[in-house]
Protein backbone atom coordinates (compact mmCIF):
# COMPACT_ATOMS: atom_id res chain seq x y z
CA UNK A 1 0.00 0.00 0.00
CA UNK A 2 2.88 2.37 -0.64
CA UNK A 3 2.89 5.28 -2.67
CA UNK A 4 0.47 8.57 -2.78
CA UNK A 5 -3.25 8.51 -1.32
CA UNK A 6 -5.69 8.09 -4.81
CA UNK A 7 -2.99 6.20 -6.45
CA UNK A 8 -3.70 2.89 -5.04
CA UNK A 9 -4.06 0.05 -7.94
CA UNK A 10 -7.03 -2.21 -6.73
CA UNK A 11 -6.34 -4.74 -9.31
CA UNK A 12 -2.90 -5.32 -7.69
CA UNK A 13 -4.00 -5.14 -4.25
CA UNK A 14 -6.68 -7.77 -5.66
CA UNK A 15 -3.60 -10.14 -6.75
CA UNK A 16 -2.19 -10.00 -3.60
CA UNK A 17 -4.65 -11.36 -1.38
CA UNK A 18 -5.65 -14.06 -4.27
CA UNK A 19 -2.28 -15.24 -3.62
CA UNK A 20 -2.06 -15.30 -0.28
CA UNK A 21 -5.25 -17.17 -0.36
CA UNK A 22 -4.06 -19.87 -2.66
CA UNK A 23 -1.20 -20.29 -0.51
CA UNK A 24 -3.81 -20.43 2.49
CA UNK A 25 -4.88 -23.07 0.72
CA UNK A 26 -2.56 -25.42 0.15
CA UNK A 27 -1.41 -24.81 -2.92
CA UNK A 28 1.84 -24.40 -4.33
CA UNK A 29 1.36 -21.14 -6.83
CA UNK A 30 3.93 -20.04 -9.95
CA UNK A 31 3.15 -17.23 -12.19
CA UNK A 32 3.25 -18.13 -15.91
CA UNK A 33 3.51 -17.06 -19.14
CA UNK A 34 2.01 -18.37 -22.29
CA UNK A 35 3.65 -16.34 -25.58
CA UNK A 36 3.77 -12.71 -24.34
CA UNK A 37 0.97 -12.97 -22.17
CA UNK A 38 1.23 -13.68 -18.61
CA UNK A 39 -0.83 -16.09 -16.78
CA UNK A 40 -1.61 -14.30 -13.22
CA UNK A 41 -1.52 -17.69 -10.94
CA UNK A 42 -0.89 -21.23 -12.00
CA UNK A 43 -1.93 -23.07 -8.58
CA UNK A 44 -1.37 -27.06 -7.79
CA UNK A 45 -2.61 -28.81 -4.94
CA UNK A 46 -0.52 -31.59 -4.03
CA UNK A 47 -3.11 -33.19 -1.92
CA UNK A 48 -5.56 -33.41 -5.08
CA UNK A 49 -2.76 -33.52 -7.79
CA UNK A 50 -4.95 -30.52 -9.08
CA UNK A 51 -4.13 -27.84 -11.42
CA UNK A 52 -5.92 -24.45 -12.14
CA UNK A 53 -5.17 -21.25 -13.79
CA UNK A 54 -6.40 -17.86 -12.21
CA UNK A 55 -6.09 -14.47 -14.01
CA UNK A 56 -7.44 -11.83 -11.80
CA UNK A 57 -8.74 -8.31 -12.79
CA UNK A 58 -10.37 -5.82 -10.82
CA UNK A 59 -13.13 -5.77 -13.31
CA UNK A 60 -13.75 -7.14 -16.84
CA UNK A 61 -16.90 -5.07 -17.66
CA UNK A 62 -15.09 -3.26 -20.56
CA UNK A 63 -14.68 -5.64 -23.82
CA UNK A 64 -10.95 -4.84 -24.56
CA UNK A 65 -10.02 -5.82 -20.53
CA UNK A 66 -12.05 -9.14 -21.16
CA UNK A 67 -10.24 -9.99 -24.51
CA UNK A 68 -6.78 -9.30 -22.53
CA UNK A 69 -7.72 -11.75 -19.45
CA UNK A 70 -9.42 -14.42 -21.36
CA UNK A 71 -6.26 -14.99 -24.24
CA UNK A 72 -3.64 -16.28 -22.27
CA UNK A 73 -6.15 -19.00 -20.75
CA UNK A 74 -7.37 -19.59 -24.13
CA UNK A 75 -3.96 -20.43 -25.37
CA UNK A 76 -3.35 -22.81 -23.02
CA UNK A 77 -3.92 -26.31 -24.80
CA UNK A 78 -4.59 -28.45 -21.65
CA UNK A 79 -7.60 -29.39 -19.34
CA UNK A 80 -6.82 -28.13 -16.45
CA UNK A 81 -9.35 -25.22 -14.95
CA UNK A 82 -9.45 -21.91 -15.81
CA UNK A 83 -10.76 -18.99 -13.46
CA UNK A 84 -10.95 -15.60 -14.34
CA UNK A 85 -11.36 -13.47 -10.46
CA UNK A 86 -12.85 -10.17 -10.92
CA UNK A 87 -15.10 -7.86 -8.29
CA UNK A 88 -17.72 -7.91 -10.94
CA UNK A 89 -21.12 -9.45 -9.81
CA UNK A 90 -22.37 -10.97 -12.77
CA UNK A 91 -20.40 -14.75 -13.20
CA UNK A 92 -20.59 -16.90 -16.57
CA UNK A 93 -18.57 -18.89 -18.41
CA UNK A 94 -16.62 -18.59 -21.34
CA UNK A 95 -16.31 -22.13 -23.11
CA UNK A 96 -14.97 -23.51 -20.18
CA UNK A 97 -13.59 -20.15 -18.25
CA UNK A 98 -15.21 -19.21 -15.27
CA UNK A 99 -15.86 -16.13 -14.36
CA UNK A 100 -16.08 -16.06 -10.97
CA UNK A 101 -16.56 -12.88 -8.10
CA UNK A 102 -13.63 -12.92 -5.92
CA UNK A 103 -15.77 -12.47 -2.78
CA UNK A 104 -17.89 -15.77 -3.52
CA UNK A 105 -14.57 -17.17 -3.87
CA UNK A 106 -13.17 -16.23 -0.76
CA UNK A 107 -15.72 -17.22 1.36
CA UNK A 108 -15.89 -20.47 -0.36
CA UNK A 109 -17.46 -20.53 -3.71
CA UNK A 110 -15.25 -23.52 -5.53
CA UNK A 111 -13.21 -24.30 -2.46
CA UNK A 112 -10.86 -27.27 -3.29
CA UNK A 113 -10.21 -25.77 -6.48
Amino acid sequence: MLGSAGSTDLGYILENVVYFELLRRGNIVHIGKQGDREVDFIAQNPETNATTYYQVSYTVTHKDTLQRELEPLQMLNDNYEKIILTTDIHETNYQGIKQINVINWLLGYGRGL
